[in-house]
């Protein structure tokens, strides 16, 4: 269970909270919740996904739950430092497809006092780590590793497997394109596929 940082009004930083995991994990809903008790608390919230995410909707953080929040969708990195002045806490979605210029951004607006709460994918549809991932949990205070549930074995699942034949790094889905495996379910999916394309 996470739980946030207790307050000490004489330190005016914020800090980075990062919420990683697979495709199904649960990664958005876990978002929105620390950012709906943040409004509940009455703080001034803020919230960005990147234009590229269209899934669900153009001005909505949307969870495969159907759980939303309103955001804005902005092109690049850049764009979050300036549209976030003045809030208390601010949530980004789908970091993973932002470029390097978001670890800075959200350093520099956690070391303004603000907040930061960013969720995304730790590995892309190979396995390997994904985007500006890895520096965002190195410089967080806080990482919170979900977990979705493997469709094979039924054990918890941290591979997102990518079912279509597309070698693009980023490939928009859901489960029709892609399902949660096992470090072993995913080994050995990978593996056929490779066999399959000799």
């Amino acid at each position: 269970m996470f739980l946030e940082n207790t307050v000490n009004h004489k330190e005016q930083f914020g800090w980075i909270e990062v919420i990683c995991g697979s495709m199904f994990s649960g990664k958005t809903e876990e978002l929105i919740r620390r950012l709906k008790r943040a409004q509940f608390a009455k703080q001034k919230v803020e919230i960005f996904k990147p234009e590229i995410d269209t899934r669900y909707h153009d001005d909505m953080v949307v969870s495969h739950d159907a759980n939303e929040i309103r955001s804005t969708a902005v092109p690049a990195a850049a764009n979050i430092a300036i549209l976030a002045q003045g809030c208390d806490v601010v949530g980004i979605d789908e970091a993973q497809f932002f470029d390097d210029e978001i670890i800075r951004v959200c350093n520099d607006l956690a070391n303004q006092g603000i907040r930061v709460i960013v969720a995304g994918l730790d590995m892309d549809f190979k396995g390997n780590p994904f985007g500006p991932m890895p520096a965002l949990m190195a410089t967080a205070e806080y990482v919170t590793k979900v977990h979705a549930v493997c469709t094979r074995t039924g054990n918890l699942a941290n591979y997102s497997f990518r079912k279509t034949d597309n070698d693009k790094l980023v490939m928009l889905g859901e489960t029709e394109e892609y399902e949660p495996l096992s470090r072993a379910a995913f080994y050995h999916a990978m593996r056929k596929d490779q066999e399959g394309k000799k």
